[in-house]
């Protein structure tokens, strides 16, 4: 199982819950990992495709393409600004 937090009142309107628990069968990548539960993580392709997602697995810092295993715990925040990657201050 992948332990999936959602961050942001942007993608908790759409997923309506803040923490899910869903299987894994093997190594797989977030967007993969969201494609293959489009009943519970599917309204979340669209931040993550657009980069207004900001993803963590495991307390660092990913992408849509990053491996994702059993045990894992992937987070995505909501960020408005989808040039901003979440490792400086945003600019003024």
């Amino acid at each position: 199982m992948v332990s999936v937090q959602i961050f942001g009142q942007t993608l908790r309107a759409v997923i309506e819950e803040s923490e899910l628990e869903v299987p894994v069968t093997g190594p797989t990548t977030v967007k993969q990992l969201i494609e293959a539960h489009p009943e519970r993580l599917g309204p979340l392709l669209q931040y993550v495709k657009s980069r207004e997602a900001l993803i963590t697995i495991n307390k660092k810092i990913g992408s849509e393409d990053s491996p994702v295993r059993d045990g894992d715990v992937v987070k995505l925040a909501f960020q408005s600004r989808a040039s901003y990657d979440g490792t400086r201050d945003i600019p003024t």
